[in-house]
């Protein structure tokens, strides 16, 4: 693995979603941090993530090899350790569809080796666009001209 002074996440956030996706629990990167993944030119402070069910038992045991401890029988439910607070967890994203819809239809982006499904940036700005939150309306011309140069880049044909 890289230096950590390389990775754009902490060793306990890289730790949490090695185990999860070692584990193969089901999750998507959500919100501004898919949007960045995928070359928007915007930036967060957290990292979203929606899961199929934070009952999962993988979940917890992943927060447990990062550190720290998921208390999901709480609302919201939390994430808690040592450099695992920017992890936020999401239950629901307006004007998306289900998460195993959502997530059938999700791109995969590596991240310091780990591959990571990842909200389109069209299904990014679709929820963006349903929240209807100054924050998430601030945000849509960034979203909107990156996934215009996405679109640009593919392949005729696709």
């Amino acid at each position: 693995m890289q230096d950590s002074d390389d990775l754009p996440l902490s060793r306990a956030e890289f730790e949490f979603l090695r185990a999860l996706t070692d584990a193969g629990v089901p999750f998507l990167v959500v919100g501004l941090s898919a949007a960045v993944l995928q070359g928007a030119d915007t930036a967060t402070q957290d990292l979203d993530l929606w899961f199929a069910s934070l009952a999962d038992p993988r979940v917890s045991d992943a927060a447990i090899r990062a550190g720290g401890v998921l208390i999901w029988r709480i609302t919201p439910a939390v994430l808690s350790g040592p450099d695992l607070e920017r992890i936020d967890l999401v239950y629901h994203c307006d004007g998306l569809d289900s998460f195993y819809t959502e997530f059938a239809h999700a791109v995969t982006v590596d991240v310091c080796g780990i591959a990571l499904k990842v909200l389109p940036l069209s299904r990014v700005i679709a929820s963006k666009k349903a929240a209807n939150r100054t924050k998430d309306r601030s945000v849509l011309p960034a979203l909107e001209a990156a996934l215009a140069v996405s679109a640009a880049k593919k392949p005729a044909g696709r």
